[in-house]
């Protein structure tokens, strides 16, 4: 897959970070707005024929750099966003506590 053109849709209250696969797919991470610097990523999707093409991680990629970008703290409360966490320490000072 080429590069993807993740675009980030948000509200005052939750956003999502999505991505176009084919006609009528998306691959998305979704987050609630906890508080003026914390968002709760609490779910990852990307179709079944579309996974293992690194999509989620990229997904997750634009996330951190978001947060990073308007000093958002990430509370994980999706799985895989939890997983990610635990792979990536470098992430760490993301974390809400």
């Amino acid at each position: 897959m080429s590069e993807l053109a993740i675009r980030h849709e948000k509200n005052k209250t939750s956003g999502r970070y999505v991505v176009d696969l084919a006609p009528g797919m998306i691959g998305e991470m979704t987050y609630q707005r906890v508080n003026l610097n914390k968002i709760a990523i609490d779910h990852t999707r990307v179709p079944p024929e579309f996974r293992g093409k690194n999509i989620a991680a990229k997904l997750m990629e634009f996330a951190i750099e978001q947060a990073k970008k308007n000093k958002d703290k990430i509370v994980p409360e999706c799985s895989y966003v939890q997983v990610q966490f635990a792979r990536h320490k470098e992430w760490a000072n993301l974390l809400a506590s």
